[in-house]
């Protein structure tokens, strides 16, 4: 069974969105490498009108998702050992480490708020995690469902063409990733470092985040890019595994 995502949302028309486009789209649509699903939440109201909201206990602007109504859609659903994530601007933040961890699960299942959020009784009722993609507040939780699924779907197996290419990624190991360029090796006056296009250079200086750290970068003929980062990885970890002995 493929990565499966099922989104809990108000507005399914608003997806796929970007999901649906290039290699994650592919993925989906012609591949099957992931699947994407929709619930209507709004087909699980439990008053006549169709309402799914009422006003804040306490008092206070907006309305707040019945709890109800939530369970009630989650409940139609086949869990199947997904985790439970509710797009929330008070959430943990998303982090590479947590895609990671979701990623490896045989899905996600993601809840969209609106108005002034959710219940907090439903999500803790039925362990839903807050998720956090930055300290910005939106109109409704899709947006930031894409976000999330994307970071999942693009490490399910196969959907990239390289897996290698997302162990040298920003965040993979706390660091972000360096300047990137390629040709013309020069554009409106500015250069190509020289480094980078040297087969020569044994070592140099990377200076990351403001962190100047040593590493073994080696440029050669045959080993150039992300495949010289990967041996340089590799050499460091020998080099730590021989200093712990």
């Amino acid at each position: 069974m493929p990565f499966t995502a099922t989104v809990m949302t108000m507005f399914p028309e608003a997806f796929p969105g970007p999901l649906g486009v290039s290699m994650i789209g592919t993925a989906w649509k012609e591949q099957d490498l992931w699947r994407l699903e929709t619930l209507d939440i709004r087909a699980f109201s439990k008053d006549k009108r169709g309402f799914l909201d009422d006003t804040p206990a306490g008092g206070g602007a907006g309305a707040v998702l019945k709890a109800d109504v939530i369970a009630a859609a989650l409940d139609s659903v086949d869990v199947g050992g997904r985790p439970l994530l509710y797009m929330s601007a008070r959430g943990r933040p998303l982090t590479q480490a947590r895609v990671r961890q979701w990623s490896a699960a045989p899905g996600i299942i993601v809840l969209c708020g609106r108005f002034e959020g959710v219940d907090q009784r439903v999500l803790d009722a039925r362990g839903f995690e807050e998720v956090s993609v930055g300290d910005a507040v939106l109109a409704g939780g899709e947006a930031a469902a894409m976000v999330v699924i994307e970071a999942c779907v693009r490490l399910a197996p196969g959907v990239l063409g390289n897996i290698e290419s997302t162990l040298e990624e920003s965040f993979e190991d706390g660091l972000l990733e360096h300047p990137q360029y390629t040709r013309p090796r020069t554009f409106e006056g500015l250069d190509i470092p020289e480094v980078l296009l040297s087969p020569n250079i044994e070592s140099i200086e990377v200076k990351r985040r403001g962190v100047v750290r040593r590493a073994k970068l080696y440029y050669l003929r045959d080993r150039r890019g992300k495949s010289a980062r990967i041996a340089e990885r590799q050499t460091i970890r020998k080099e730590k595994g021989e200093a712990a002995e």
